[in-house]
């Protein structure tokens, strides 16, 4: 017998019939494939993760489901982080349709964004985050609060959150791959010292995560380059607002108020 494996079906619904979750529940239940969690991803589309010990039922599921009437399925496929946030918390993440590693929030949303920044930070290695946002919108909070959630130290090599902080050297057992450094693109270009920025060059090669405040400064004031993040955040208080640098580029650092 083959060892459990999880599937990620979304389905989109053509007419909202009663009943049309049962009848797909019961094709599921003839199958032998359980349902693991159940939730909708947008207004008229719903997301499951499933569970069974046999690939060639998810065949004969996507068979049968595509000779139903009002729904069609949009994903059948092993889950991807993604997938199983989008169930979790009922919608799916707004991605960049030209730079696939770009994703928006606005505030309201700081419980998913916490929950996507925690599932990266649970990988191994060198993971490099850059998060953009104007000043109060939530970015410091939204790191602490996703290294608490994956189970990481957290460490300010550079900061304004209490008082302006520039780290030029680390206890032995801060540097450790357990910890995500949190560091302000602002303050570690503009602000630093050249001790600073030789630490700043160690952790940036350090096998553990990074989260980046304020990247397009970050690169635009050093040798790194966005294609060097594997991820993008942008963190806004309503989706319109402007994410813009005038107050920096204008009238220097200290008019910008960070957050």
């Amino acid at each position: 017998m083959e060892a459990k494996k999880e599937w990620y079906m979304e389905y989109e619904i053509a007419r909202n019939r009663p009943g049309l979750l049962g009848d797909v529940a019961s094709i599921l239940g003839m199958l032998n494939i359980n349902i693991v969690t159940i939730n909708g991803v947008d207004t008229m589309r719903r997301g499951m993760l499933l569970l069974t010990d046999d690939d060639e039922k998810i065949e004969v599921l996507r068979n049968v489901v595509q000779k139903m009437d009002n729904i069609t399925i949009t994903r059948l496929r092993p889950p991807t982080m993604l997938d199983r946030l989008a169930v979790r918390h009922g919608r799916y993440i707004e991605r960049d349709s030209e730079d696939k590693k770009t994703f928006r929030f606005v505030r309201d949303e700081l419980g998913l964004l916490v929950d996507f920044m925690a599932e990266i930070l649970k990988k191994e290695g060198h993971q490099l985050i850059g998060i953009r946002g104007m000043p109060r919108v939530g970015k410091t909070e939204s790191m602490i609060a996703a290294s608490v959630s994956a189970n990481k130290r957290w460490t300010f090599i550079s900061s304004t959150l209490l008082r302006q902080t520039v780290r030029s050297s680390l206890a032995i057992d801060e540097l450790s791959t357990d910890h995500v450094y949190l560091i302000d693109g602002i303050v570690s270009t503009l602000r630093s010292t050249e001790k600073h920025y030789t630490l700043l060059r160690e952790i940036m090669n350090f096998p553990a995560a990074k989260i980046i405040e304020h990247p397009d400064i970050f690169v635009r004031e050093s040798e790194y380059e966005l294609s060097d993040f594997h991820y993008i955040i942008e963190l806004r208080h309503h989706p319109e607002e402007e994410i813009t640098y005038e107050l920096i580029n204008n009238r220097g650092f200290d008019n910008f108020e960070m957050n």
